[in-house]
């Protein structure tokens, strides 16, 4: 089956520590981004940058920057990007 729209989930758990787990949805092939940013809009971890087919996807994130280092507790917001959606969330790592 194939989703009818492009959607963006809370992630879960949420709060989380140390990883958590986002579900996204692509009615059709599509590149998208999937980024992760500090409350101060700084790009925090990028986690997918790539073309990919329609469907149901899930993608996880382990709490660490785009240098595999740990991201310091806090309040952070993920966003999808594609030609025609966009999409942010607000998530928060505990610790």
């Amino acid at each position: 089956m194939i989703p009818s729209a492009f959607t963006l989930y809370q992630n879960f758990p949420n709060p989380f520590n140390p990883e958590t787990t986002l579900n996204y949805d692509l009615p059709e092939d599509s590149f998208i981004n999937i980024t992760v940013f500090d409350i101060l809009g700084n790009v925090v971890r990028d986690l997918v940058n790539a073309e990919q087919s329609s469907g149901y996807k899930t993608i996880r994130w382990d709490g660490t920057d785009n240098l595999r280092k740990p991201v310091p507790a806090g309040l952070y917001l993920y966003s999808i990007t594609t030609k025609n959606f966009r999409k942010t969330k607000k998530m928060i790592l505990i610790k």
